[in-house]
């Protein structure tokens, strides 16, 4: 029931970070920059790549319509906050020391910042779906997975910019960038906001 809206959060927006390769061109400067953001970065990708994986596990057609729901709506509050993190964190780091550096910082801290509100938005229409039809809840997730989608393709242009050239490849270097994988589900109840929540657990995506 839940498998197209995982399959959307899988190929959806998470950000800067399936970075690979490894050239070094890169100078001091924007090593240091890559350092100081990537620090900041992996606990917040640990828990959109929790979120993600606690929704996948809800892809069972004899999940329970009540069970889905309550693990859909933790996971997007999760993963809304770590967007919101993932954007101050870009704002703490600086500009990356390169042309245009300022504007590319600017344009993907908005993005951040709506993505964190779109998902907001995504675990307030959940929390609303009637799961005591089953068919009907099925249907509403659908729809979720179409909204999804389309914000996965929305934006994403100045991420991309942020890791292209000189600061991608500096950035691909830092652990802290790198994917991480999925450990323990987030505690999947709307009594424990993601706000509280310091230590990683959310689910995370390639290009999410």
């Amino acid at each position: 029931m839940n498998k197209k809206l995982a399959a959307a959060l899988s190929g959806g927006a998470v950000l800067v970070l399936t970075l690979s390769g490894c050239s070094d061109d890169s100078d001091n400067k924007v090593n240091d920059w890559a350092k100081k953001f990537c620090d900041q970065v992996q606990p917040q990708l640990q828990k959109i790549a929790n979120a993600n994986a606690a929704i996948e596990q809800q892809t069972d057609d004899q999940s329970k319509p009540a069970d889905v729901q309550k693990t859909d709506s933790a996971a997007f509050q999760q993963i809304s906050q770590a967007y919101k993190e993932l954007g101050k964190a870009v704002q703490s780091a600086g500009a990356p020391p390169v042309d245009g550096g300022e504007t590319t910082q600017n344009e993907a801290v908005k993005e951040l910042n709506a993505a964190s509100v779109s998902y907001a938005d995504l675990k307030t229409k959940v929390d609303e779906f009637d799961t005591k039809d089953q068919a009907k809840f099925a249907d509403s997730l659908n729809g979720l997975a179409d909204e999804l989608t389309k914000i996965s393709n929305n934006g994403d242009q100045a991420l991309n910019k942020l890791q292209s050239g000189e600061v991608g490849s500096a950035m691909a270097k830092q652990k802290g960038c790198q994917k991480p994988t999925a450990s323990a589900p987030p505690a999947s109840g709307p009594s424990a906001p993601a706000s509280k929540s310091a230590s990683p657990s959310a689910s995370a995506s390639g290009k999410s």
